[in-house]
């Protein structure tokens, strides 16, 4: 993530309540609030277009500066909340930050490379949690499985850290697991039973079929 972050700019809220949200939401802004240990809450309004931009390029844990009434207040995104049915962020949460503060995060974990032809690799966590300057949360935190076999594992300990990072989640926390392909036998056992039950059928009614020829011919040799 970029060391400067992005400044966005911000009106302060003096109404609140469903009806000045609705209303904001319909000019195309979002409301939020910053949360800052010691400080009064700030209840402002950005841009929805802007806001939308900057967590899809960067996520949720994005660094920015608010920019209310000519003050600029170093924040991080700490919740979004999403519309139901447009996905559209409809209320914003920030956390205010200081520069050389460490923060706690959840940041996405990511494998690269190819593990070995019989191998079934099974993510078992999508994020750990780390705690790292919040100028420096990276996007996302890479673990090669390049050539790994059945029978390996890799624990939260085991991920590489940006610098400066302390792990926060439990080191013995089973972030890869690397597999053989499981079949489920009462599924086989079942297809099998159903795909026979298929076959018998089929046959049933070819003998019927055939009886009921051979009795049209046997009343046309009477005839």
């Amino acid at each position: 993530m970029a060391i400067t972050p992005p400044v966005v700019q911000a009106e302060k809220r003096e109404e609140f309540g469903k009806g000045s949200a609705r209303r904001l939401r319909r000019d195309g802004k979002i409301p939020g609030v910053l949360y800052e240990a010691g400080v009064d809450n700030v209840h402002f309004a950005v841009d929805r277009i802007e806001m939308t931009a900057l967590v899809r390029n960067n996520g949720t844990n994005a660094i920015l500066e608010l920019e209310v009434d000519g003050e600029k207040l170093l924040s991080m995104v700490k919740h979004v909340d999403q519309n139901v049915l447009t996905l559209e962020i409809d209320h914003i949460d920030l956390l205010g930050v200081k520069r050389g503060e460490k923060v706690t995060v959840e940041v996405p974990v990511v494998t690269e490379g190819e593990a070995a032809d019989d191998a079934v690799v099974l993510q078992e966590a999508d994020v750990v949690e780390i705690e790292i300057d919040a100028l420096n949360i990276p996007d996302e935190i890479a673990v090669s499985i390049e050539g790994k076999e059945i029978g390996d594992v890799i624990y939260a300990s085991d991920l590489q850290l940006p610098a400066g990072a302390e792990l926060v989640s439990d080191p013995e926390l089973l972030v890869v697991n690397v597999t053989f392909e499981q079949v489920d036998e009462e599924l086989e056992a079942a297809a099998a039973e159903a795909e026979e039950g298929g076959a018998d059928a089929g046959a049933d009614a070819n003998e019927t079929v055939e009886i009921a020829d051979g009795g049209e011919g046997d009343e046309g040799a009477s005839e």
